[in-house]
């Protein structure tokens, strides 16, 4: 009996690409030729793929960043790098760069030299502290401020004898920029002269400001 033949399978039709939109999930607001197709590589689908843009600035990764082979900044270019920023006393200078050196003996000669080629200076740093506080502040602040970066008890003593002869007019002008008004109470005096006490001033000084006499107000900056 003759053997019937049996329809030959159709070849599978392979299936279709899906379509996919390479902008779709593009961000809005990067520019629009970042999200191009780039022409390498091809997957072996024959695809392109696409990618950001080789353009786009690469942040630096934290192991680059402590990579030891990286240049280091000198001692001496740390130290004229704050010192371009501001006015330094050498106390301070010292205690910023101690972390970068090992020999203490290192440290001190490149400060001899900054305060040789007139990069690093006292004088100039008590000058700059003066000019920023003075408007502000009384004579025992800006002196504590001076003690703690430890200029010289000649330095010291030279700034306040010029902040005592100017400390009755600054007292005044930061009192009338505050308040302005006398005080009518003595719970209004004592708030008054707590507040100049804090910026600095002496008692003696905010006796002649806030009654126009030497009294000494010790007891009513304490008091409420």
């Amino acid at each position: 009996m003759p053997q019937h033949a049996t329809p030959e399978s159709k070849p599978s039709e392979p299936e279709p690409i899906p379509f996919t939109d390479s902008f779709e999930d593009a961000d809005p607001f990067e520019p629009f030729e970042q999200c191009a197709p780039s022409e390498q590589p091809l997957v072996e689908s024959g695809e392109p793929v696409y990618s950001r843009s080789s353009q786009r600035t690469r942040k630096t990764s934290a192991s680059e960043v402590n990579n030891p082979k990286r240049p280091q900044r000198s001692l001496k270019g740390r130290a004229l790098a704050f010192l371009s920023r501001r006015e330094y006393s050498r106390a301070e200078l010292l205690r910023k760069l101690r972390p970068y050196v090992d020999e203490a003996d290192t440290l001190e000669s490149l400060l001899d030299d900054l305060e040789r080629d007139g990069w690093l200076s006292n004088e100039r740093f008590v000058e700059s502290v003066v000019h920023r506080r003075a408007s502000r502040m009384g004579g025992s602040r800006i002196i504590n401020e001076l003690k703690r970066h430890a200029v010289g008890e000649s330095l010291i003593s030279e700034t306040a004898d010029k902040l005592a002869r100017s400390e009755a007019a600054r007292a005044q002008a930061v009192w009338e920029k505050k308040y302005g008004v006398a005080p009518e109470t003595p719970a209004e005096r004592a708030k008054q002269a707590r507040f100049l006490a804090a910026r600095g001033f002496s008692s003696g000084t905010i006796g002649k400001i806030l009654k126009g006499g030497d009294e000494d107000w010790s007891e009513e900056i304490v008091d409420d």
